[in-house]
């Protein structure tokens, strides 16, 4: 009988054990934590998970409200409304207990987009100075670790929110905190920040299931996500990159045992594909290619430019470079974005053919060469011979480093992985600047963005938030003569989405550089998003745009112009006072470089002696317009834009 007794009340203890150790601690969503910023004057939703039908209490600014988790085990309520304020403390109770402290109320934005959003305060414009003056505990900063997803994700895996400091600055979006921090100056309340990005993506891969699966041309890759068997990723993707290859080097034959095969001159490189080095490999169609490729180019020169030659400029290259000239190594450089000049050693050139190669690594995102025209020469005594047509290019390596999805493989992943998990966390609005990914498509994306923008919203279920975008920055060569421009039709996709409600957005036209796609500047970006945010999202009576074009009127020979946002008037940015940037054509469609002057405070009078009867004018309209200079008086830029509606060169 003993012998039972024992048995059973050890029985009895392990049963105890084995449900004490089942039972769930309670645990709210990863985007709630010490030191967050909640959004005034709404009710904030905050959810969790635990134990089915656990009673969980939240005590909060002096208030209890109490729930049970549902037969899932989540559960969900919402805080109080409260004005600016705090620092507060949060008790989260249900089986354990949770303690959250120095909580402020304020104002919480999303920040979010594609590099030039993930671009850090580290590597902006006087970036030591910035980081050095960053004291401003009440902004508050959390960034969402980079995720893809099948399905859409219910809680962050990390993240904490920071108070804003010198050691916490560096390394955030430097567009997120320049907003905020101006935001902070002109409101003087708390603001949450709240980053959410990932260079080189596109807009699809952050727009979810419901709305994807209704876009004509997303639905079938959405369904083959679907299907999609993560254990067999690698093994599809060779599959996928062997069909745009027509074929899957695994070792790259190029160089083998230290000896460059495709460096050498004699080497026939007839069959190898033709390539831009004014654009990474993906944009010219090597889509998801990581690796090895190898670019050559066949220059003649005449002996006394052989023997003046001295130095040769490849502009930047990502990732990292070797580069020879008739089998001679010149240079190597294992840096991304870094300027590749290198001088020529004596005799390496010669009277007629010469052979320079560069063999590229890319490790990831965009590969090889890129960038303006102007980095690509060799310098001959005090000329330069351009290096900045076509290269010979062939992929020799390709690498599958890992078995993780892309970001772009499909759409969806992005919301699902870095977007779905911090929904329905309260905010005032978003910010946004995304679009590069997207240029070669930017007819589809009058239709891809504000869709994106408008399923953001619904899934928040706040209603029409602030939602706020960057005009893309001037970027590449700027061109001789009129002609079509992808990005420029990106620019007007852009501005087509300010016909959606509480939208603003910030130009960045004038801050870019032609050689670099990640400009420096976003002090400025930043002040121009929160002119926009203090505009449209906080009902400040201020200019917060430059002149967005209005209409087209035909006056004989002359076109004039009429622009909207012209607060105090438009000005020209230049001492000669004559416009620049405008082209104008008839109806031959033919664009030519037209005179322009203000004719008022809103109107623009642009005519040419090439074009007797106008049918179109153009302003900015280009990759770079790099000498834009009509501005109102509150120093905003006009916005690029056509006033006709001809077919472009984008989808």
């Amino acid at each position: 009988m003993k012998n039972f007794i024992f048995k059973a009340v050890l029985l009895a203890i392990v049963i105890c054990l084995i449900t004490g150790l089942s039972q769930a601690n309670v645990k709210p969503a990863r985007i709630f934590g010490s030191n967050m910023i909640l959004q005034q004057g709404q009710e904030n939703p905050i959810w969790g998970w635990s134990d089915k039908g656990e009673k969980i209490s939240i005590t909060f600014a002096g208030k209890t409200i109490s729930f049970k988790a549902d037969k899932s085990g989540k559960w969900s309520a919402k805080l109080p409304s409260l004005d600016y304020g705090g620092p507060y403390q949060m008790t989260i109770k249900g089986k354990n207990s949770i303690q959250f402290d120095n909580i402020l109320i304020g104002e919480v934005w999303i920040c979010s987009g594609q590099s030039n959003m993930e671009f850090s305060v580290n590597s902006a414009i006087n970036a030591k100075t910035e980081i050095a003056s960053a004291n401003f505990p009440k902004i508050r900063l959390f960034t969402v670790e980079k995720k893809v997803s099948q399905t859409p994700v219910q809680d962050l895996d990390k993240g904490e929110w920071q108070s804003c400091s010198p050691e916490t600055v560096g390394s955030f979006s430097a567009v997120g905190y320049f907003f905020g921090r101006k935001l902070y100056q002109e409101l003087n309340v708390p603001i949450g920040l709240i980053h959410s990005s990932w260079g080189g993506t596109v807009a699809e891969t952050w727009t979810s299931t419901q709305t994807i699966e209704n876009d004509p041309d997303f639905k079938d890759k959405l369904k083959e996500l679907a299907g999609f068997d993560m254990t067999k990723y690698k093994e599809q993707k060779i599959s996928a990159l062997k069909a745009l290859l027509k074929d899957f080097p695994e070792k790259d034959q190029g160089l083998v045992n230290g000896v460059a095969v495709y460096a050498d001159p004699s080497l026939n490189d007839g069959t190898w594909a033709e390539i831009s080095p004014a654009k990474t490999w993906e944009e010219s169609g090597y889509v998801s290619v990581d690796g090895v490729a190898w670019y050559r180019k066949t220059i003649e020169l005449t002996g006394d430019q052989a023997k003046k030659a001295d130095e040769i400029s490849l502009g930047a290259i990502d990732d990292n470079e070797i580069t020879w000239i008739n089998g001679i190594k010149v240079g190597a450089t294992n840096q991304y974005n870094s300027k590749r000049v290198y001088k020529i050693p004596v005799n390496t050139l010669k009277s007629g053919k010469n052979v320079i190669a560069v063999r590229v690594v890319d490790t990831g995102g965009g590969g090889g060469m890129y960038g303006g025209s102007d980095d690509k020469y060799l310098q001959v005594g005090d000329k330069k011979i351009s290096l900045a047509d076509a290269w010979k290019f062939k992929v020799s390596e390709v690498q599958i480093g890992s078995t993780d999805i892309g970001p772009n493989d499909y759409p969806t992943l992005l919301f699902n992985g870095m977007i779905s998990p911090i929904i329905p966390f309260g905010i005032k609005g978003a910010i946004w600047y995304q679009g590069e990914a997207n240029a070669d498509r930017a007819k589809q994306y009058q239709r891809v963005f504000p869709n994106m923008i408008k399923d953001w919203r619904n899934h928040w279920n706040e209603g029409d938030f602030t939602f706020l975008f960057v005009s893309l920055a001037n970027f590449m060569e700027p061109v001789q003569q009129p002609s079509e421009s992808a990005w420029a039709e990106l620019r007007e996709s852009q501005t087509k989405t300010l016909a959606l409600p509480k939208t603003g957005m910030a130009l960045a036209i004038d801050l870019g550089e032609a050689a670099d796609i990640h400009p420096k500047n976003k002090q400025d970006v930043g002040k121009r998003l929160a002119l926009s945010a203090l505009k449209t999202a906080y009902n400040k009576d201020i200019i917060s745009s430059g002149p967005i074009f209005e209409s087209l009127k035909i006056d004989g020979d002359k076109a004039i112009v009429t622009f909207k946002e012209t607060g105090s008037g438009l000005v020209v940015k230049n001492k000669y006072g004559y416009l620049t940037e405008f082209s104008i054509a008839g109806a031959d469609r033919k664009f030519v470089w037209a005179k322009a002057r203000i004719s008022g405070k809103n109107t623009v009078e642009v005519y040419s002696d090439e074009v007797k009867n106008p049918a179109a004018v153009r302003f900015g309209w280009g990759n770079n317009p790099d000498e834009l200079n009509l501005y109102n008086q509150e120093g905003l830029p006009a916005n690029p834009f056509r006033s006709d509606d001809w077919p472009g060169i984008t989808k």
